[in-house]
Parts: C-alpha cells; structure tokens; sequence
C-alpha cells in the first residue's frame, strides 16, 4: 500500500467521525434549548420604520455569555439581513432564513461589543441588542455594512428602549 492511500485511508474516516460530533452537539444544542419560547410574529401592519441598515445578523445567544448560541427556530444562523427599527420593536429581516421581530416591551438594551459566537470584529464593530423571550435573557449581534449606521441605529434603539415603559403605561400595560 502506498503512502498516498494510506493517508487517504486515514484521513477520510477522521474527517466523517469530525462530522459526525459536529452534528451530534448541535442535535444536542438544539434538544437542551427546546423549552425556548416561540418567535413573535411580525405585526401586519408593521409602521415605516425610522431607521434601516444593512449588514449580518450574527446570532442570537443567552445574554452576557457571548458562545452560548441559541440554535432553536435558527436563531443561531448567521446571514446577511436588513435591520429595520419600528414603533412597535425591531425586525431582522434575514435572507435565506425566517425574520426575527423584537417587540418594543421586550427590548432592555443595546451596546456595542467586539464579537460573539463565533464572529469577532474590530472594537465596537457589533451591534449587540438585548431582549427577553419569555424569561430568558438574549442578545442579538448584528454587522453594519456601513460603519456609519451604528450610530443611527443606536440612538433609535435607546429611544425606543426609553420611550417602551412610557408607551405601556399609556396604553394601560
């Protein structure tokens, strides 16, 4: 036999056992994380929104730990996406993959960080929104296209974020 197939020989049967422990942890992934709460729906009719950017959805992960990417409902896929902020929350409309919508009362926060499940960025290069759903705390990374986005997308966000405890009271939440 030569060296050539040996290491073919070798190599192939590493590779499928790799694989195959890729799959198993996400299938495990996706088992512990089956007590996550449905995606609320897009509200029809959704207001024009005040903001839009273009850019990645990164990944939804628990808030304030950065690898735990919530895999559930394919929150945990990364794609390209256009963000969008709305009086009544935020949508991540995602190419190739369901959109993701964030009503406003379910918005605690947004920051900038350098990166998350697997994406890493220059400083403050992400923007990270936290929300809750259900009783879970998560935290959405998103990638501008244009660097000058942010700073637009964060001043709505704050805004809405501000004006959620004020707007439910008015409407007796």
């Amino acid at each position: 036999m030569d060296n050539q197939t040996l290491t073919v020989l070798i190599t192939v049967p590493l590779i499928v056992v790799v694989l195959a422990m890729i799959w198993l942890g996400w299938r495990n992934r996706l088992r512990r994380q089956s007590d996550v709460e449905r995606l609320p729906q897009v509200p029809e009719p959704l207001t024009p929104a005040t903001v839009v950017a273009e850019g990645q959805y990164v990944a939804t992960t628990t808030a304030g730990d950065w690898l735990d990417r919530i895999a559930v409902q394919g929150l945990g896929i990364r794609t390209n996406a256009e963000l969008s902020i709305h009086a009544e929350g935020v949508l991540f409309d995602r190419a190739g993959a369901a959109p993701v919508f964030i009503p406003r009362p379910a918005l605690t926060g947004s920051r900038q960080d350098t990166g998350m499940a697997g994406k890493f960025v220059e400083k403050d290069g992400l923007l990270v929104i936290s929300w809750k759903l259900g009783t879970r705390e998560l935290d959405t990374g998103f990638r501008t296209r244009h660097a000058a986005d942010k700073h637009s997308l964060l001043e709505a966000l704050q805004e809405l974020i501000s004006a959620a405890p004020q707007a439910d009271a008015d409407s007796g939440k």
